[in-house]
């Protein structure tokens, strides 16, 4: 039975496979520099067992340098400059810029927000002619930058993208704020969230050649945001692996809507543009638009631009993009290697499938014709060796290299015996040249039966720009995988959606984040049965079908966060994927191990990949089921975005249980109780008495001596700290005394005696501390119910560096998770899970907690 389920396992892979439904596949073999593993073993449910993890990503790009300087200006900063000179030049902005000149040599420098030195020699154009800025060089050569130091402040996510290690900070103000800011006050911008030095370029490795960072003023005496409208060929690949991204950059330019949002044209570099050396650019992170700002400043060797450029000096939009890009990224070294479906989706929103291209559907050129319709970004790439990466082919191309499709297109071939239509694609190499030498490359003998108007609609030129046409059957042939980015799952068109209506247009979405966390809910894959009912689950409910078939679609997105931006912490992709189970009417809730032990998962994501995203589409009945994502191994930590779409109404939730809720039955017994020790209880009550004295109360520090006494015999058991001690006595103290009178204590006791036993039942090695995996089962047997987010908290601040949490630590969550739970029922009598407190209660009760 278990060899018939393998088999099905594997045949079910190669359909996904072969379909390509996932995005995340990408490192799957077909454009890895190193070794690609497979792994295959036993998990347990009948389905795939195969996670693909490699060992180094694709590193896509023209010539990976890495030579880096450390330190390219010597001195980071600038001597201050005296008042006199800063007065002349303040008077000199004034004067000129009204005019619309040109300023030069070491202008005005200084933040808006956290202002810091800029490299001597710096300059600014404001527009106008040359000549009057020559004649100020004698004045503006004595001016240093200004300087101002003014923190920046957090505030809300949501409108200025910075560089913070989780990925990007938020400004403490606006684009216009800034901007306006600068112009009012006559300096140029500079970020201090991504300053112009060389750890902003690179973090890891050293340049052997000398950069500058200079502003467009500086490099040419025009520059211009855009040059007579964006085109595909306004973009060449630098010195930097990132042609995914330069592939995707020239994919946005066919779409003016999508690439108005993403370089918004409300700036550029002349005064009536408000040039202040400020620019803004709109990146989606993690399900939401966020609004990125950088300053001009660019890395440069001998005057030229060093990384992505526009083969127009005086343009520069591509550049500031890649800017924008690197600093959410956390430099731009981070930029190397990479999938040109990451950047389309950080571009458009959008939703990336994968294709094979040995095993492409039938009907592929129909789909990418209409995907292409409807808007959609692809790319592809030829299969590449550590050893051949960057190699160029005898036919032209080159290996392990993102090309991106501008068009996709059945050409009219009129020959002298007869005439038809062939199916085309046109690509375009980020490089900006060596192309395609096979049939329909450029000049080629068969463009001579395209007809004159079709070649003339199509634009066709014979230059050495880097674009070129092939017919689709070489495509197939000589590349090995495609990507396709839908700007929405409303305009994703699949293989197998025969059956599905099309009058709706709109799509149900349901978008979640969440986290794996070490001993908490990093379970690792269903390999792993001890904890992979710790991950994460969501519950969705598909309520009706969208076909013939009684099918509804339903596709499926999981997506790592941040991990491109955490290469700085020497951190990369995670091997991930998901399984989706049938979810049962007196199904748990959250499902536990026995119920994975029993039960198959019903579809699940190809394999486990390490690429930032893993999408897949199913076809489903209505019904109930379990999205759980995971980690191909346990206890590898991060954030992820779970991402939900079908045509039809999709219900969407945590399948876990509330924050926190004490049990009706106070403790629930799941191993038998240590004996009771009559005599031992009559001593501590015996001590009790002693202690309290006539007025038969104790304080903190009795209570300490009395449980210390009651319990030093368990597990090596030293006792409690004071700080816990308070704290038991704050949890049954009702009246606020401070003091526990006898029926107090007699009930803190029996409680903190069955938290012993409960304790002592998960401490398999009597070492007196249990695993943090355990803590929800050892709560639920305490008497509580808690969710993941609040394990997760748990972990935090009372567990150990090796997911242990000892008794003392236990004790403590428990009662101040007991308290609280108190505090906030007092104030919500008719259990509407929500309460209102004055400022007064809450310092009161958080305070004596």
């Amino acid at each position: 039975m278990m060899s018939e389920q393998r088999h099905q396992s594997r045949a079910e892979f190669q359909f996904h496979s072969a379909n390509s439904h996932t995005s995340a596949v990408s490192s799957n073999g077909k454009t890895t520099v190193k070794t690609t593993t497979t792994r295959s073993s036993n998990n347990g449910d009948g389905l795939p067992k195969t996670a693909t993890t490699t060992e180094t990503r694709v590193r896509n790009g023209a010539t990976d340098h890495d030579d880096v300087t450390a330190d390219p200006f010597g001195a980071s900063s600038l001597s201050p400059f005296d008042a006199e000179y800063a007065r002349l030049a303040t008077q000199f902005f004034q004067r000129f810029a009204a005019q619309s000149s040109v300023l030069r040599s070491g202008c005005l420098f200084s933040s808006c927000h956290k202002v810091r030195s800029s490299p001597k020699g710096a300059d600014i154009v404001d527009g106008g002619p040359t000549s009057t800025a020559n004649s100020a060089e004698p004045i503006l050569k004595k001016v240093h930058a200004l300087t101002q130091q003014s923190a920046p402040r957090p505030v809300p996510f949501g409108h200025v993208g910075g560089s913070s290690r989780r990925g990007y900070t938020v400004a403490a103000k606006t684009f216009a704020e800034l901007r306006a800011d600068c112009l009012q006050r006559g300096v140029l911008f500079e970020d201090s969230d991504f300053p112009a030095v060389s750890s902003s370029v690179f973090h890891t490795q050293r340049f052997m050649r000398q950069f500058e960072w200079k502003r467009p003023h500086q490099i040419t005496p025009n520059p211009k945001l855009i040059v007579d409208g964006a085109k595909r060929f306004d973009m060449v690949q630098g010195e930097l692996g990132d042609c995914w991204l330069v592939a995707a950059a020239a994919d946005l330019t066919l779409n003016a809507g999508l690439l108005a949002k993403v370089v918004p044209h409300d700036q550029g570099f002349t005064q009536a543009e408000k040039y202040c050396g400020i620019f803004h650019f709109q990146l989606w992170r993690h399900g939401q638009w966020i609004d990125v700002v950088v300053d001009d400043r660019l890395p440069t060797y001998q005057g030229k631009l060093m990384f992505l450029h526009s083969p127009d000096n005086s343009e520069f939009w591509s550049a500031l993009l890649e800017k924008a890009y690197a600093k959410v990224n956390g430099s731009y070294e981070n930029l190397k290697g990479g999938t040109a479906s990451e950047a389309m989706e950080d571009f458009t929103g959008g939703l990336s499938e994968f294709y094979e291209l040995n095993k492409a559907p039938t009907n592929l050129f129909s789909l990418m014709e209409k995907s292409f319709q409807l808007g959609a970004m692809m790319s592809c790439s030829i299969e590449a060796t550590a050893a051949q990466l960057e190699s160029k082919l005898p036919n032209g191309l080159v290996m392990g290299h993102a090309y991106s499709i501008t068009e996709v297109k059945m050409l009219d071939v009129m020959t002298p015996n007869k005439a038809g239509k062939i199916p085309c694609i046109r690509l375009r190499n980020p490089w900006g040249a060596s192309e395609w030498k096979g049939a329909f490359s450029d000049g080629s003998k068969e463009w001579s039966f395209v007809p004159e108007n079709v070649k003339k609609q199509l634009d066709v030129s014979f230059k050495e720009d880097g674009e070129f046409w092939m017919s689709f059957p070489d495509v197939l042939t000589h590349f090995d995988k495609l990507e396709i980015c839908n700007l929405g799952p409303e305009t994703m068109v699949s293989a197998d959606m025969s059956f599905v209506r099309r009058h709706k247009v709109t799509w149900e979405s349901n978008v979640f984040s969440g986290a794996w966390t070490r001993g908490v809910s990093a379970g690792g894959c269903r390999n792993f049965l001890d904890t992979f009912h710790l991950n994460p689950q969501y519950h969705i409910t598909l309520r009706e079908t969208d076909g013939a078939d009684g099918l509804a679609s339903c596709i499926v997105a999981l997506m790592q966060k941040d991990r491109r931006k955490l290469k700085t912490q020497g951190l990369d992709l995670l091997t991930v994927g998901f399984a989706i189970y049938t979810l049962p009417p007196k199904a748990p809730t959250p499902l536990n191990k026995d119920f994975f032990r029993y039960n198959a998962s019903v579809a699940r994501s190809p394999a486990f990949v390490n690429s930032r995203q893993v999408t897949t589409r199913f076809r489903l009945p209505p019904g109930d089921y379990c999205i759980i994502p995971s980690t191909f191994e346990p206890n590898e930590e991060a954030d992820f975005l779970l991402r939900l779409y079908s045509e039809v109404r999709i219900d969407m939730k945590e399948h876990d249980n509330g924050p926190a809720q004490v049990l009706a039955q106070t403790i629930k017994e799941v191993a038998p109780l240590l004996p009771v020790d009559r005599q031992q209880r009559d001593e501590v009550i015996n001590l009790f008495e002693k202690i309290a004295g006539a007025n038969q109360e104790i304080d903190a520090n009795d209570l300490g001596v009395i449980l210390s006494k009651g319990l030093k015999t368990h597990f090596n058991f030293k006792g409690f700290s004071p700080e816990i001690v308070r704290s038991m006595v704050t949890m049954s103290d009702i009246d606020f005394s401070g003091r526990l009178g006898l029926e107090e204590f007699t009930s803190l006791w029996a409680t903190i005696k069955k938290w012993k036993d409960t304790f002592a039942s998960y401490d398999k090695t009597k070492d007196g501390k249990i695993k943090m995996q355990h803590m929800r089962e050892a709560m639920e047997s305490a008497g509580y119910l808690v969710n993941n987010h609040v394990l997760r908290v748990i972990a935090l601040r009372y567990g150990q560096t090796d997911q242990t949490i000892y008794f003392e630590d236990f004790v403590l969550c428990i009662v101040r998770l007991q308290r609280m739970i108190s505090i906030f029922q007092s104030k919500d009598e008719m259990n509407l899970k929500s309460a209102i407190f004055s400022f007064d209660d809450w310092m009161l009760n958080t305070m004596y907690t």
